[in-house]
């Protein structure tokens, strides 16, 4: 634009150049204005793309609109600023092509032109570049906060947060969450982090701070690994050079340190142990400098980290003063010295009073040599060399002796960037000693002035290699300290702050560091790495904000400072970091070596992130079709023909059933829902089927098989699945189902059709049920009513009757077909295994008992009714397999099951209102009720002479195996359980073998897996008795129901079949199907006949999966809780009365290994008195455990678990004196001579001798007392002892019988003597029978042992004590030690320590 000067000389637009000016702006808004109408015009182009570079961002979707003349590099930088990405840093490729060759991202060519269809979804997959992830758009201004991170930085963080918000980090570490691909890409700061393995941040501190030192860094590079000497795993120098390798090349955000860890000796469980960082520098070093020795490297820690000072001890009469040399790694600093109020303020105020020297005066005065006399002295530290690295520990944990705790102080302690230590070199302000002397400070025994007792000497006067020296030991030398000073630097430089958060009980470290080359402070708080500033690092001086006094410790903040390193200001010492290309040749192919495995980490990692895990369900035909589940893994480029040939191997179906018969469809578990057909989908990648790799889908995938001449149907979106039975009423059956499939919009008229199509049956008499939920049935009459209307969901069930009978006009609720169905659904499938014993052999036994005891048995009767029973019940087996027979043939034959061979009868069910009107069925059904007549005639015969006394036992009741091993498995437990509803389709696809259809699918196998599957993982509960163990009211002494009638319950027997393989014997096992509405006193009148004996003389036991068995004894209880399959075992012997307990006998053997052995199973009732049942068992022992007692000599006493307690007297009354409950426990004792209890003040307990001499426990003995004195225990023990009175001592056992404890314990660690005059107060309270009292003679000597002996009694007592299991400790958990392994594991310790 032309100017032109104005009247004030100042330069002004020349005149018309204004107008021309706006005409142009005019012209330029034209064109745009114009560019945007003919792009809006112009076809679109809709892109959508997917993030795959990182886990959190796969599943999230970019879209971008955009005209198709868009340039390529356009929509990069389009997609760039809607991703956060930088440009340059990722690629775009198409998202549905195997291939994915990365679009030009500088490319002027159009959206249309590189393929691109307009009006269509575009699909694109944003994808790392050259392996890297992409940079944040946050990264390319290369500056940050205080923090070192902008806000998108910040969320980009993932990782475990510190457990209290950390003073040096500012708000670093915001992400809530972790991720394993977090650490997968490097940090911005271009540092990388170490993964904290659970308890190891303390570690990882340490580990940073020694990588960021360059002398200790280098050193370490220098050295090279002899695969000769050790292997690779166990050397600890190897692996801390293998990680600092990948801690300076690897791209990764964060390493682990499982190899470090694992060098060191440590297994999993130190990953949980908190440690001291100090402690952990301390011991590192020295397992570095044992694995270093003869190298190198053998002095470096010494050389870096170790100096010198003098502890020293001046008379302050003579001045004569005694010293030694020692050395330090670190100097640890007081903050608050002991019962002081006030605390130093800052470091130097620290290294003040740590070389301040104090008095020893009064009391404490030092015996001087020269004196000979005690005098007055002072004792102090002199600083004699500074190592190169120096380290300060701040001791901030202290011990609270009020409160008897370890505290943290959490105080303010300042500290420089630069500290001076030339002011802590001698603070002497006295005139030099007359003479010296070295000694071990003040010690009488001197030595030499040079020698050193805890490290190497210093003898010379300049700087050496391992620290600075400030030795002086003369007058003149002193006073040379300032020409010391000049010549030698002492100033230090902070470059590493070991920060503590948290508490003494625990906390989190991490580390504060500053780089030598560039001087940037950076925070290593494990996985992330960030930048910092000075001010962060003055947050970790400690303390609060204003004043609070004394107080102000519990108000500070808990994240401070804890370890600081310094190191010297020396140029001509102070070395850089080794740049890779001047790396040693051994760490050049260790780089070389790490690299490659990074890379091929890097590429599985790409595989495992496109794979897609989703679960896979196959009706297996190779196995009676039973539904089995399996994962699918498989890459999101496969097409579908692929997976399905994955599928086809993993589920081996190779040789069942041919590849061309399969097909995979989409599938929902929950709801055994078929969703959706892939047809024409067979070159689809999987990705596109599954909408993307997720870690976790809400379907799932089966395997559909079919036969070769069937065709597989079509499943569409929006269609339901429904399962129909075809109901026959004349023969009361139920056919499988047939899987029918239908929309939500079709009405019940149009549904009809569909199913008269599949069925053949007729629509216009067709009555349609719809079982909603259990025993939820649901006519369907309306006709012009939806199927959604109705109820139907994805998945549903429905019964189909069509007939012209008189039933369809009764109501539905009265209908036949209603009894039908509600028995259907009622009824359950269980396996009953029967006594292996005969009935006969049992009724001989007890007749003969009976005979013997002078009654009058029914031998004769019992033996003449064993072979009929016998027969009948042979014949009945015969009838039954041939009454199965005949209903097979009238039964599904569809169905090539082996279930349906096996159960098929059961879905005849008998009516019990109307007769068959088939003339075969009729007559299966008239020879079945003919057989159950002559079987309960003939039992019931049989029976007469034993059910005519109802206290009949029979002494050879059998027990389970579960009873014999396990002691404690029917404990306090009751037998039913009380348990949720049961499918309604039980007893269809219980007994019915599944139809095939076209589509190789059948609803009926779908179910009946499920169903089982839940029973397998269903917690089973026990119901406890409390007042009676089971026979109510309602029911007789033999068990029969006392109401007039009872309403009929379907119960059906299906054919025995021999168990022998299953069970192991030869017992025989039968399947009952019968109504779960049955009561268990019906259900045992039922099974009379089977059993062979009346229902009063057997006993029902449930079985559970873990076989255990437990007895149901409440009659009035419904077999409810049971379901199908569930497993009944029927044992011979009387069943409880009403105020009968089954009782668990259990013989004491104090001084045998195991003290507790099962004898018998018997019944106490109500009222009945101790000798009274100790008059019953007497018959029980001698028969079953061959035990001849006489009834004076043997005792019955409580049992807890395997502790003997209060003896029950034999006039006691169970439920009056003694408390019993159902399957209760008890103890039965042998005695060597007659009962000495007598009355319930009596007290027996059990003592046992200690010899300290032999170092030997005797056996129990046991003393009766007449009261509860010390006096009379101890006059007692004498008399069973011969220990005179004034030298026993006794104690009570600690813990439960048999209070086992060593024999190398025992002597000191048991309260012997305790002065106490009664047995019943602290500590001893001993009130009840069964305590356990250890006594000695106090005279007696403890064995004197070598150490070979005592090894080999500590062997043995470790061996008798983990048999036994009854070792108890009572000292407190101790803090485990942190140790480094150099032999490779803990085993091998004890050098170490």
């Amino acid at each position: 634009m032309e100017m032109v000067p104005s009247e004030e000389n100042q330069l002004v637009p020349k005149e018309g150049m204004f107008w021309s000016c706006r005409q142009s702006l005019f012209d330029e808004m034209k064109k745009k204005f114009s560019q945007i109408e003919n792009a809006a015009e112009e076809p679109r182009v809709l892109c959508i793309i997917q993030d795959t570079t990182n886990s959190k961002t796969v599943n999230e979707r970019l879209t971008v609109n955009l005209p198709a003349s868009t340039s390529l590099s356009k929509l990069h930088e389009d997609v760039a600023h809607k991703a956060g990405y930088m440009i340059g840093t990722f690629d775009l490729a198409w998202g549905n092509i195997s291939e994915m060759t990365p679009l030009d991202q500088s490319s002027a060519i159009t959206l249309s032109e590189s393929g691109f269809e307009a009006g269509k979804r575009n699909f694109l997959q944003l994808t790392d570049r050259d392996g890297e992830q992409p940079q944040m758009a946050s990264d390319e201004s290369g500056t940050a906060d205080s923090s070192g991170l902008d806000d998108s930085s910040q969320e980009r963080f993932i990782g475990p947060l510190p457990r209290e918000s950390t003073g040096g980090c500012s708000n670093d570490y915001s992400s809530p969450s972790y991720s394993y691909s977090s650490i997968l890409n490097k940090s911005e700061t271009g540092y990388v982090g170490l993964v904290n393995q659970a308890m190891t941040c303390y570690l990882n501190s340490l580990l940073q701070t020694l990588f960021m030192t360059p002398e200790f860094r280098n050193a370490l590079y220098n050295w090279e690994f002899e695969e000769s000497e050790e292997d690779q795993v166990s050397s600890i120098p190897y692996q801390l050079q293998r990680l600092f390798v990948l801690l300076q090349t690897s791209k990764k955000r964060a390493i682990e340190t499982t190899d470090v860890t694992r060098s060191f000796g440590w297994d999993s469980s130190e990953a949980w142990q908190q440690h001291d960082v100090q402690e952990l520098c301390r011991v590192m070093f020295d397992a570095l400098e044992q694995k270093w020795k003869l190298t190198e490297q053998a002095d470096l820690i010494n050389q870096l980290y170790q100096g010198k000072l003098k502890d020293y001890v001046r008379c302050l009469e003579c001045g004569n003063e005694s010293w030694r040399n020692d050395t330090y790694l670190d100097i640890p600093l007081v903050i608050r010295p002991f019962g002081a109020s006030q605390v130093y303020g800052s470091v130097e105020e620290a290294l003040q009073a740590f070389v301040q020297p104090e008095t020893l005066d009064g009391a404490n005065q030092y015996f001087c040599e020269r004196c000979k006399k005690k005098c007055d002295a002072r004792k102090g530290l002199r600083f004699l060399h500074f190592p190169y690295l120096l380290t300060l520990q701040l001791k901030r944990f202290d011990f609270d002796y009020t409160t008897m705790h370890r505290i943290k102080l959490n105080d303010r302690m300042t500290f420089p960037d630069e500290l001076d230590m030339s002011p802590f070199m001698d603070v002497e302000d006295e005139k030099s000693p007359q003479t010296e002397s070295c000694t071990d400070s003040g010690a009488e025994n001197e030595g030499s002035c040079h020698s050193d007792q805890m490290s190497n000497d210093f003898a010379t006067d300049d700087c050496v290699d391992e620290g600075i020296c400030l030795d002086s030991t003369g007058s003149a030398e002193r006073g040379l300290k300032p020409k010391v000073a000049e010549t030698n630097s002492l100033t230090f430089e902070l470059f590493s702050v070991m920060v503590h958060s948290g508490s003494a009980a625990g906390g989190h470290y991490y580390a504060c560091i500053k780089s030598f080359t560039d001087g940037q402070w950076y925070s290593f708080n494990d996985q992330h790495v960030s930048k910092i500033s000075l001010e962060d690092i003055r947050k970790t001086y400690g303390g609060s904000t204003g004043s609070r006094g004394y107080y102000s410790s519990a108000f500070a903040s808990s994240t401070n400072a804890y370890m600081l390193i310094y190191r010297l200001k020396d140029p001509s010492r102070n070395t850089k970091y080794l740049d890779p290309e001047d790396f040693p040749e051994h760490i050049k192919y260790l780089v070389q070596k790490e690299k490659e495995s990074e890379e091929q980490e890097k590429r599985q990692r790409e595989i495992e992130r496109n794979t897609c895990k989703i679960k896979l369900f196959c009706l297996h035909p190779g196995k009676m079709m039973t539904m089995i589940e399996n994962k699918l893994e498989v890459h999101k480029d496969k097409t579908l023909r692929e997976a399905t040939q994955m599928a086809y191997k993993l589920l081996e179906l190779e040789g069942v059933v041919p590849l061309d018969c399969c097909r995979l469809v989409k599938y929902d578990e929950f709801h055994e829902y078929l969703e959706l057909s892939y047809e024409d989908d067979e070159d689809t990648p999987m990705g596109m089927l599954l909408g993307g790799v997720k870690t976790s889908y809400m379907f799932d995938l089966l395997l559909e098989t079919r036969r070769p001449e069937q065709v597989f149907q079509p499943y569409r979106p929006g269609e339901v699945m429904v399962k129909v039975h075809v109901v026959d009423l004349k023969n009361d059956t139920i056919v499988p189902p047939v899987s029918v499939r239908a929309f939500l919009n079709q009405s019940i008229a149009e549904f009809k059709q569909l199913i008269a199509q599949a069925t053949g049956l007729c629509a216009e008499t067709m009555r349609v049920v719809l079982e909603r939920c259990y025993n939820d049935l649901r006519l369907l009459f309306v006709p012009n009513k939806t199927l959604k209307a109705e109820g139907f969901f994805r998945s549903n069930k429905i019964f189909v009757e069509s007939s012209d009978s008189p039933d369809q006009q009764l109501p539905f609720t009265d209908s036949h077909l209603w009894k039908l169905l509600d028995r259907h659904g009622n009824t359950i499938r269980l396996m009953v295994l029967l006594p292996e014993q005969l009935p006969g052999t049992l009724f001989n036994r007890t007749a003969g008992q009976k005979a013997a005891g002078g009654s009058d048995g029914s031998f004769e009767g019992s033996k003449a009714a064993r072979k009929p029973v016998e027969a009948i019940l042979e014949e009945s087996t015969e009838k039954l397999k041939s009454l199965s027979y005949q209903q097979q043939q009238q039964g599904s034959s569809n169905s090539d099951s082996q279930k349906s061979s096996d159960t098929s009868d059961f879905e005849h069910i008998e009516s019990p209102t109307q007769e068959l009107d088939s003339g075969s069925s009729a007559s299966a059904a008239a020879d079945n009720r003919e057989l159950e007549d002559r079987i309960q005639a003939a039992a019931a015969g049989g029976s007469a002479g034993p059910a005519s006394d109802p206290d009949n036992q029979y002494a050879g009741e059998e027990r389970s195996d579960s009873e014999v091993h396990n002691d404690r498995s029917t404990s306090s437990v009751d037998s039913d359980i009380l348990s949720s509803s049961h499918s309604s389709d039980t007893l269809c696809n219980a007994d019915s073998g599944p139809i095939q259809l076209a589509n190789g699918l059948d609803s009926h196998s779908i179910t009946s897996s499920r169903r089982s599957k839940a029973h397998e993982g269903k917690k089973e509960t026990w119901d406890t008795a409390e007042e009676d163990s089971g026979t109510d009211s309602e029911y007789d002494d033999n068990g029969k129901s006392k109401a007039s009638s009872t309403p009929f319950m379907y119960f059906r027997v299906s054919e025995p079949r021999n168990q022998g393989e299953a069970s192991g014997d030869a017992q025989k096992c039968i399947i009952v199907h019968v109504d779960k509405r049955i009561t268990l006193a019906a259900f045992k009148q039922n099974m009379e006949p089977f059993v062979g004996v009346g229902s009063s003389q057997f006993k029902v036991f449930r079985v559970y999966a873990n076989n255990q068995e437990f007895e149901s004894v409440r009659l009035n209880e419904t077999l409810s809780s049971f379901s199908d399959d569930n497993k009944i075992t029927i044992r011979l012997g009387r069943a409880l009365k009403k105020g009968e307990y089954r009782v668990k006998v259990y013989q004491l053997l104090v001084n045998e290994a195991e003290p507790c052995k099962f004898l018998v199973d018997t019944v106490f009732a109500k009222g009945m008195t101790v000798r009274q049942s100790k008059e019953e068992l007497l018959p029980q022992v001698k028969e079953q455990c061959k035990l001849d007692l006489s009834i004076d000599r043997f005792r019955l006493r409580k049992k807890t678990w395997k502790n003997p307690g209060t003896v029950f007297l034999d006039y006691h009354v169970y439920e009056e004196d003694i408390n019993i409950s159902s399957n209760w426990e008890v103890f039965l004792e042998v005695l060597d001579e007659p009962e000495k209890m007598k009355s319930m003040s009596q007290l027996a307990v059990l003592t046992r001798r200690w010899s300290p001499t032999h170092m030997k426990l005797e056996a129990f003995r046991e003393v009766v007392l007449e009261s509860s004195s010390v006096e009379e225990l101890k006059e007692k023990l004498c008399e069973i002892s011969g220990i005179p009175l004034e030298n026993l001592e006794f104690a009570k056992g600690r813990g439960t019988f048999p209070c086992d404890i060593s024999v190398l314990e025992i002597h000191q660690d048991l309260d012997w003597n305790p002065k106490v005059s009664t047995l019943n107060v602290w500590p001893l309270y001993i009130c009840d029978d069964g305590a356990v009292v250890f006594y000695r003679d106090s005279t007696e000597e403890l064995m004197d042992m070598s150490e070979d002996e005592r090894s080999v009694l500590i062997k043995k007592e470790s061996s008798r004590l983990l048999k036994t299991g009854h070792r108890v400790s009572y000292s407190p958990r101790k803090e485990k030690a942190l140790k480094i392994y150099l032999d490779g594991g803990p085993a091998k310790d004890s050098a170490q320590d």
